[in-house]
């Protein structure tokens, strides 16, 4: 079954007859090593000319890893919580930063230290809550541990959620997470796609806000693969504009911890 793509190609050429900008950028969650699937986002990334976030785990990151990025420009690393272990209480959804609990405030300066000695200058201080959660009360302490930016999913609330902290979320992933854990219906995805950028250009979310595209290579088939490749495409060629998060963010110097 071909995708539904003239409803997106649609929508996007409402963005351009409208004269709007739609910057775009790629986050790809739970890196730790150096893998062939890893070979394979970066391989996607160079065909596509779109650079791809790669979100890190610090506790479990490898030099091999460090040694992959340092060699493929395209992919640039984020920090991804400390631990990606779960800490929520029994019944709770799965957070590694939920509620306050005693040491969480240092293993967030500690989880970019970490990556720092690994990617140097290639890191870019913005922290990536796994599960995509994070209680609000740890923000001040991100800003803090020198992190100048927060990635969750869905549309964001505020640009600036506290002083000197951006947010640049994720909207759209792929994976059927609470199914087949394999690819939704192409056509449900592009559906939801569409909403999103309805939304967006009659002004019910925030237009300025980089179209995030989430995925998790570790898991991927070759569905998920095609379609990546595939929507990426599309977007781009009707219009979106490749962005990397130090170009839209006034990152600081990060302190020494």
């Amino acid at each position: 079954m071909t995708p539904d793509w003239p409803l997106l190609r649609a929508e996007l050429a409402l963005w351009r007859a409208d004269g709007r900008a739609l910057p775009l950028w790629w986050r790809d969650d739970d890196a730790v090593s150096h893998t062939p699937a890893l070979d394979r986002l970066a391989r996607v990334s160079r065909d596509l000319a779109l650079p791809v976030h790669i979100a890190v785990i610090p506790e479990p990151a490898s030099a091999g890893l460090a040694d992959a990025v340092a060699a493929e420009p395209g992919l640039i690393p984020l920090v991804h919580g400390w631990a990606h272990r779960n800490h929520a209480d029994k019944g709770d959804k799965k957070a590694e930063f939920g509620a306050p609990r005693p040491g969480a405030a240092k293993a967030l300066g500690r989880g970019r230290v970490r990556l720092q000695s690994l990617f140097g200058a290639r890191l870019v201080p913005v922290f990536v809550p796994p599960w995509n959660r994070i209680d609000a009360r740890y923000l001040p302490a991100l800003v803090a541990a020198g992190y100048g930016g927060v990635s969750t999913f869905a549309p964001r609330g505020a640009e600036w959620p506290v002083p000197g902290l951006a947010q640049i979320n994720t909207h759209l992933d792929p994976i059927d997470w609470r199914g087949t854990r394999g690819l939704v219906e192409a056509d449900v995805l592009i559906a939801r796609l569409v909403a999103i950028l309805a939304d967006r250009r009659t002004g019910k979310t925030d237009a300025k806000e980089p179209l995030g595209y989430l995925t998790h290579h570790l898991v991927h088939d070759a569905a998920l693969w095609e379609f990546s490749r595939a929507l990426l495409s599309e977007l781009l060629s009707g219009g979106a504009l490749p962005v990397q998060l130090p170009e839209v963010l006034e990152l600081p110097a990060p302190p020494v911890l």
